[in-house]
């Protein structure tokens, strides 16, 4: 049997995204599976280190996890030989540093989004980790959940026929913090100059969702709000909120769909999940959540007619159809960093790269920029 041993310096994977999503459910399952088997001969073995700030946490959760390797060096990490890979999911201010660093040091690079604060900052570090001869890559975890697999496949079969417009509504109620213990996310999400907001985060997925489905965008105009102005941090002490809560962002495509986005942590949930896209073509219709699908075609169409004052005698519900699952969808964070560390391993394809990921960064950009001049913005391409 061949082993491939990949030293992974995972950096700031303390937080909830980083400890649940990238350590627990796909580095350590990886490694708990037997590795990614290549062959019946040839597999490839994760071998992380975690770093960070706090040597207390880190020992919590290599003794959590079961990983042995853990340091509050990170200059020490870079320096050691076994470890190939950078992995950051650090505060995105930080996030060029620690990039730049592990470029110095020649590790391949994979980081959390947005790659970036600033486009200009996120198209320098693709090119200069491309200019290193290094590979790269940048989560784009949506791409592989279920619901949206479901609704690809029915992009690729041609069940739209002509797709027309798209609409996502993403967000949930988070509690303020006056009567609760613990946060549903941490406070610097509410504070600009911590970097948060909800168009920095949330704008960069939706920009790669869009651009994998149904096309590239060409304009877009986008209005931010910070609903709820005061909310209580960590430690239960009153701050006041400077970052943006809610976004509604409408995206013109090249080939003419119009993709409509609302995404608020303000909004209490009446639909079938936290995220749902509902997709209008000429042939037919679907609805994805992050795990299942639902589709109505031309011919299942009810033909309603406007009548306010009697009860409707449609049952709206009735006319959608689940699309089956007929394939094992793993976590879709796992999924994308097995083919990673093949990429990095056996030079499989890997489009995901740093310069994909500045798209997503352009687009939170453009959106800001679009809320505060109050109009529309046309989105230069980035190749």
């Amino acid at each position: 049997m061949t082993t491939h041993k990949v030293g992974i310096i995972m950096n700031g994977v303390t937080g909830r995204m980083g400890t649940n999503q990238h350590l627990l459910r796909s580095i350590k399952a990886i490694i708990d599976q037997g590795g990614i088997k290549l062959s019946d001969s040839e597999v490839i073995m994760p071998d992380p280190i975690l770093v960070g700030r706090s040597e207390t946490k880190l020992a919590a959760l290599a003794k959590r996890s079961g990983i042995t390797r853990y340091s509050t060096d990170l200059d020490a990490a870079l320096a050691d030989a076994k470890n190939t890979v950078y992995f950051d999911a650090t505060l995105t201010g930080q996030r060029p540093n620690g990039v730049r660093k592990a470029i110095a040091a020649g590790k391949h690079i994979y980081c959390e989004k947005p790659t970036a604060t600033t486009s200009a900052e996120a198209v320098a570090l693709a090119e200069e980790v491309t200019a290193a001869g290094l590979k790269n890559g940048v989560v784009q975890d949506k791409l592989w959940l279920p619901g949206l697999q479901k609704l690809q496949y029915l992009i690729d079969t041609g069940f739209f026929g002509e797709i027309l417009s798209v609409r996502g509504e993403f967000g949930y109620w988070v509690f303020t913090g006056e009567h609760e213990k613990v946060l549903q996310r941490p406070s610097w999400n509410y504070r600009k100059e911590d970097d948060g907001g909800i168009i920095v985060d949330m704008i960069c997925h939706w920009q790669y969702v869009i651009q994998n489905l149904f096309g590239d965008i060409k304009s877009l105009t986008c209005l931010g709000a910070t609903h709820i102005p005061e909310r209580r941090d960590e430690a239960g002490i009153p701050y006041k909120c400077t970052a943006d809560d809610s976004a509604y962002a409408t995206f013109e495509l090249t080939n003419g769909v119009i993709c409509h986005f609302n995404s608020s942590w303000c909004v209490r949930v009446d639909r079938d999940d936290l995220l749902t896209l509902q997709v209008d073509g000429t042939k037919g219709s679907a609805v994805a959540g992050l795990r299942d699908c639902k589709a109505q075609s031309n011919a299942a169409t009810p033909r309603c007619v406007w009548n306010p004052d009697i009860d409707s005698p449609i049952d709206f519900a009735e006319g959608w159809t689940g699309v089956p699952t007929n394939d094992v969808f793993d976590n879709a964070f796992k999924v994308q960093w097995e083919l990673f560390l093949r990429h990095v391993v056996k030079n499989e394809p890997f489009r995901w790269t740093l310069m994909e990921g500045a798209k997503g960064v352009q687009l939170a950009e453009l959106s800001l920029q679009s809320w505060a001049e109050r109009k529309w913005v046309d989105v230069p391409a980035i190749r």
